[in-house]
C-alpha cells in the first residue's frame, strides 16, 4: 500500500510510448482509493480498463510513485495517469516530417488522423507517432487542424519557445493557405462572387461534433461575428465521375481559403454557409456519419492545409512551409 505523502515539488511525470501524461486533482479528504476515485471522476473508462492501466504502471501520485488499484489518496493531491485504448484501431497510412530544425518540427498530416490523442486514437495520433518517431518528447502541436484535414502542421521542439509561438497565433501574425474541392459557384443557391470575405458569428451546435452559424434574428440586428475567411475560387474542375449521386453538385471547383480567425470547423461551415459544402464533408449540411463510426478511407473531405507563413519570433527567420500533398477529386 502507498500511503506517503505527495508532494508538487519538481517531479514531471516522463512520455511514456510517445504519450504525456494526463493530471487530475484529488478532493481533499478523499476516502476512496485509486481505482474507486477514477472510476468515477471518469466513468467513460470501465473499471477493467482502469485496471489494466494499473497493472501497466500508468498511474502515479504527485511524487512519480507507481500506485496500486486499492492504494488510499487520503494525502495525496493529484494524480497522473497516461492515456491508452485496448484494440485501439490502425490507420492505414502515415505522416511524413516536411521540415525539421532545433526548434520546430513540420509535419504533413493525412486525412483521417488526430494531430493528438482523442477518442478512438492514441498511439495512432500525429503527435505521439512524432514523438516517438524523432525521439522529442517535449514535442508539442502548435494549432491544430481536423482529424478530417490533410495537410500541414507545426510542432515546436523545445517547451521554452512554445508560448513565443503560440502568441503568433493569437496575435494572427500567422497566413495559412488552405485548398479545397466543392462544387462549382453556379451550383450554390446564393450564387457567390469571388473572391470574398465571410464573417459570421460561430456557436456550438446542438450535436456537441459539430459548429453553426448564429442566425440573424439571433444577432437581434448587431454586426457581431466571430470568425472570418478570405475565399477565391481558382479553377474549375472536370472530372468524368461526377456527381457521384444526386447529392453531389454537377460541376465542381477548387477554392483557395485563407482564415483570419481560426474557429472549430471554420472553414467547413463558411464554404456550406455559401451553399458550396466541400466535398466528402460528413457533417455539413448535414450528418452522414456519426462521430464514433468507421473511416470511409477513399471519401475523404476535400481540404487541405495547403501553406503557412510566419515570421519566427525564437530565430527571426521568414518560414515559409508548403505540403507536399496533392487534393484531388
Amino acid at each position: 500500500m502507498v500511503c506517503g505523502m505527495s508532494s508538487s515539488n519538481a517531479f514531471k511525470a516522463p512520455t511514456q510510448n510517445g504519450v504525456g501524461p494526463s493530471t487530475v486533482g484529488v478532493p481533499a479528504n478523499t476516502t476512496l482509493c485509486a481505482i474507486d476515485f477514477l472510476s468515477q471522476k471518469f466513468s467513460a473508462i470501465s473499471v477493467a480498463e482502469w485496471q489494466q492501466r494499473f497493472a501497466q504502471g500508468l498511474i502515479l501520485n504527485a511524487t512519480g510513485l507507481v500506485l496500486a488499484p486499492e492504494d488510499s489518496l487520503l494525502r495525496e493531491t493529484h494524480l497522473h495517469y497516461y492515456r491508452s485504448i485496448h484494440n485501439e484501431p490502425e490507420l492505414p497510412f502515415k505522416a511524413s516530417v516536411i521540415f525539421q530544425d532545433d526548434y520546430l518540427v513540420v509535419a504533413d498530416k493525412p486525412h483521417f488522423m488526430p494531430v493528438t490523442p482523442g477518442g478512438r486514437y492514441v498511439q495512432q495520433s500525429l503527435l505521439v507517432q512524432l514523438k516517438q518517431q524523432l525521439n522529442l518528447p517535449e514535442l508539442s502541436p502548435l494549432h491544430r487542424i481536423d482529424r478530417e484535414t490533410a495537410g500541414l502542421v507545426v510542432f515546436s521542439v523545445r517547451a521554452q519557445d512554445r508560448n513565443a509561438y503560440q502568441e503568433l497565433f493569437r496575435l494572427r501574425q500567422i497566413q495559412k493557405t488552405y485548398v479545397a474541392i466543392a462544387g462549382a459557384p453556379e451550383t450554390s443557391p446564393r450564387h457567390p462572387r469571388f473572391p470574398l470575405i465571410h464573417r459570421s458569428m460561430m456557436i456550438e451546435d446542438s450535436q456537441f461534433f459539430k459548429m453553426r452559424e448564429v442566425t440573424e434574428n439571433e444577432l437581434h440586428g448587431t454586426a457581431e461575428f466571430n470568425s472570418e475567411t478570405w475565399i477565391d475560387c481558382v479553377e474549375r474542375i472536370s472530372h468524368p465521375n461526377f456527381p457521384m449521386n444526386q447529392a453531389e453538385p454537377a460541376a465542381l471547383a477548387r477554392y483557395l481559403l485563407r482564415p483570419v480567425t481560426g474557429q472549430r470547423h471554420q472553414l467547413r461551415v463558411h464554404m456550406n454557409a455559401l451553399g458550396l459544402p466541400l466535398i466528402g464533408d460528413q457533417f455539413y449540411p448535414e450528418v452522414l456519419q456519426g462521430a464514433d463510426q468507421s473511416d470511409d478511407f477513399n471519401s475523404p473531405l476535400r481540404l487541405l492545409a495547403q501553406a503557412i507563413e510566419f515570421k519566427d519570433p525564437v530565430n527571426g527567420a521568414s518560414r515559409h512551409f508548403a505540403s507536399s500533398m496533392q487534393l484531388t477529386v
